[in-house]
């Protein structure tokens, strides 16, 4: 990782530790070794939103609906304090199944 690169992980570190909402994954911290940068952040069981889609055979309006409330009131926190998510997309989100 060149020092550009470092600069601009550890800008988006700094960022995430100020978040704080129920729709958007807590990081606790972050440990760096020589080889790797490991973050620990709040357990979220339900792996990714794109793997559950898939594996249903009906995702219905209603599950839908349940998601796209959750980002955005999400979206909405970040974009009040000025952040901005650019990657959006069922990939990037998790699932939290209690």
């Amino acid at each position: 990782m060149n020092e550009e690169e470092r600069i601009s992980f550890q800008t988006e570190m700094n960022i995430l530790r100020k978040l704080d909402h129920p729709n958007i994954l807590k990081l606790y911290e972050v440990f760096e070794d020589s080889k790797k940068f490991f973050l620990v952040t709040e357990y979220c069981k339900g792996g990714e939103l794109f793997e559950e889609i898939v594996s249903k055979v009906t995702f219905s309006e209603h599950d839908a609906a349940g998601v796209i409330s959750q980002v955005l009131r999400g979206v909405a926190y970040c974009h009040g304090i000025g952040v901005v998510h650019r990657d959006l997309k069922p990939e990037n989100l998790l699932i939290d199944k209690e």
